[in-house]
């Protein structure tokens, strides 16, 4: 009886998850998606059909990762990293207050697990990254320049390179640096405004310079998510501007905070448009000619602060 009972349970749960209405709004082949919004402190995977398959409770988040074991790092609030497994149950933990951070200013923007098995960790307010073992110890420690410290500004995302460099964003210097390992500048690229001025906010009508994101490309160049500069640039180790996404570019849609920028292996560009606003999609995949090819928004599950994203091919 206890078996029937149950079996008709797992059925009914079946069948009430199979009526819950798609939350996402995908145009393209459907995709699953693993998101995060700091306004709705929800992170979530929607599936292909656009309902939503788990969510979880979160506070600031400004960078995810899926790691190769199917695990999930990501940020729970400023100075907490998190890892949970395929059950999302927590399985590795690092508190950015440690090693020297419990009386001074500390945010992290930032994070990467290595393949050596070490996460790297970027500190803004101490101006420093970090690599640590599974029980927190620093085991490598790499300056930054920073030229307006900011407690929260920093850094936004930064990765290391299969060169053994750092590549960051520096947010409110508006710059992306490439740091050796004994913390040297050994490229920059200093985030144009274009000729136009500087605007506050956080939406469409703002503009400035304050880089989110910065990946090396595997032809040598270097994607640029310029944040409030509504743009996309692929530049050259020359400094070249190559490509470029502008906030108006793609019709229909507007370009706001950039955060998040991948060059996908058919040589397409995933975007992740932050506070944008309901009438624009969330995430957006563009060809090298800007013709949109697929786009995400889910604006119940998520709001108008979605900064990262985790997209699978269909």
């Amino acid at each position: 009886m206890r078996v029937f009972v149950a079996l008709l349970l797992v059925i009914a749960a079946a069948v009430a998850s199979a009526e819950e209405p798609a939350t996402a709004v995908q145009t393209g082949p459907g995709r699953r998606v693993i998101a995060a919004d700091d306004s709705t402190r929800t992170l979530a995977a929607i599936g292909a059909d656009g309902r939503v398959e788990w969510k979880l409770p979160c506070r600031q988040i400004h960078d995810l990762h899926l790691l190769p074991d199917g695990h999930l790092l990501y940020q729970d609030g400023w100075t907490r990293v998190v890892e949970v497994d395929a059950d999302r149950k927590p399985v590795w933990q690092y508190d950015a207050k440690g090693n020297g951070n419990a009386q001074r200013g500390v945010e992290v923007h930032a994070f990467q697990r290595l393949p050596d098995g070490t996460t790297m960790i970027v500190e803004s307010g101490p101006a420093r990254i970090i690599e640590v073992d599974r029980a927190g110890t620093v085991v490598r420690e790499i300056p930054l320049k920073v030229d307006s410290p900011s407690t929260h500004s920093d850094t936004r995302n930064a990765r290391k390179t299969a060169a053994g460099t750092y590549l960051v964003a520096h947010e409110k210097d508006g710059v992306v640096r490439e740091y050796d390992a004994a913390g040297k500048v050994v490229w920059e690229y200093d985030v144009p405004l274009f000729d136009r001025p500087r605007k506050g906010g956080h939406g469409p009508e703002a503009f400035g310079d304050q880089a989110y994101s910065a990946v090396r490309l595997e032809n040598g160049n270097t994607l640029i998510g310029t944040g409030n500069g509504h743009s996309v640039l692929e530049v050259t180790p020359a400094k070249e501007i190559v490509w470029k996404l502008e906030q108006n570019d793609l019709p229909g849609i507007t370009l706001a905070w950039v955060t998040q920028v991948r060059r996908l292996p058919s040589g397409n560009t995933l975007v992740v448009n932050c506070h944008a606003g309901p009438g624009n999609p969330q995430i957006i995949e563009v060809t090298p000619q800007k013709e949109v090819m697929w786009t995400f928004k889910d604006f119940k599950t998520f709001g108008n602060s979605l900064p990262v994203a985790l997209v699978f091919e269909p």
